[in-house]
C-alpha cells in the first residue's frame, strides 16, 4: 500500500492526474445512460504523449469494464437476438485479434486513429435513433454475408485502433434499418465486448516495455468506480446531447492527432 501511495504522489503521476478525473466522469455519465464511452477514452488518451500501444490496450480494457454490465442487462431482459448477433461477431472477433497483433509504426497508428476519430465524430452527430419503442418498418439484418462483411471490417479496425467498434456499428445498423433501436443497442454492446476482449488478447501477445501498467490499472479503477456509480443512478441525461458532445470531443481529438502526426 505504501508503494502505491508513493507512486500516486510522485511527480510522474501528478503531471497527468486529470486523466483519471476525465475517465471517471466519462464512465459516470455514459454508464448512466447505457453507453460505454470507449471513443471518449481513446480521444482523451490521444491528446497526451503516451506510448501508442498503451493507448490501445487501455481503451480496450476500459471498454470491457464499462460495457460488461450493460451486456448482462440486455441478456437478462432478452434483448439479444443471437441469430443475428453471431454472424456479426463470428468474423469480427478473429479480425479484431488480427488488427491488434498487426505491427504498425506509431506514425501510422496515429494517422489511422485521427481519420477514424473524425469519421466516428460524423457518425455520432447523425441522429439515427427513432422514437422510443418504434420499430423499423422494414428490417434488413438477415443477410449473413453482409453481416459478416460488416462485422469483419469494423472488427479489424477496432483491433487496429483500440476501440470496441460500437461507435461505427450502431449508427450504421440504424441507417440500414437492421432492427429495432433496442436490439441494435444490445447488439452493439455485445459487439464491443467480444471485440475488445479479442483485441486485448492480441495486444497481450506483444506487450511493450514502455507501458505504464500502474497508470493502466489506475484508469481501469477510475472507470470501474464511475461506471458503477453512474449505472445505479437514474439521471435525466439526454442521450442525443451526450452523443453530440462526444462527437465534438472526438472530432477535436481527431483533428489534433492529424495536425500533430501528419
Amino acid at each position: 500500500m505504501s508503494i502505491i501511495v508513493r507512486k500516486l504522489i510522485s511527480a510522474k503521476y501528478m503531471g497527468n492526474w486529470e486523466i483519471f478525473l476525465f475517465f471517471l466522469i466519462i464512465a459516470f455519465i455514459y454508464s448512466s445512460v447505457g453507453f460505454g464511452g470507449g471513443s471518449s477514452y481513446l480521444a482523451v488518451l490521444a491528446m497526451y504523449n503516451l506510448p501508442y500501444q498503451e493507448i490501445r490496450l487501455t481503451a480496450l480494457i476500459c471498454n470491457v469494464i464499462v460495457v460488461v454490465g450493460g451486456v448482462f442487462i440486455y441478456i437478462r431482459n432478452k434483448q439479444t437476438d443471437w441469430r443475428k448477433i453471431i454472424p456479426l461477431t463470428i468474423i469480427s472477433v478473429p479480425m479484431a485479434f488480427l488488427g491488434a497483433v498487426l505491427k504498425i509504426s506509431q506514425e501510422t497508428f496515429f494517422l489511422i486513429l485521427g481519420i477514424t476519430l473524425i469519421i466516428a465524430a460524423l457518425l455520432l452527430w447523425i441522429r439515427t435513433d427513432l422514437k422510443n419503442g418504434e420499430d423499423h418498418p422494414e428490417r434488413t439484418g438477415t443477410s449473413l454475408f453482409k453481416n459478416g462483411l460488416l462485422g469483419g471490417g469494423i472488427g479489424f479496425l477496432s483491433g487496429l485502433v483500440g476501440i470496441g467498434g460500437g461507435i461505427f456499428l450502431s449508427p450504421l445498423l440504424n441507417l440500414m434499418k437492421w432492427d429495432t433501436p433496442r436490439k441494435i443497442a444490445a447488439t452493439s454492446s455485445v459487439f464491443i465486448l467480444v471485440n475488445s476482449v479479442s483485441g486485448i488478447f492480441g495486444q497481450l501477445s506483444k506487450l511493450s516495455a514502455d507501458m505504464d501498467y500502474f497508470r493502466i490499472l489506475s484508469l481501469c479503477f477510475a472507470v470501474f468506480i464511475g461506471g458503477q456509480v453512474g449505472s445505479r443512478m437514474s439521471l435525466k441525461w439526454n442521450p442525443l446531447v451526450i452523443k453530440r458532445m462526444t462527437a465534438i470531443l472526438v472530432l477535436v481529438a481527431g483533428i489534433n492527432v492529424l495536425i500533430k502526426y501528419w
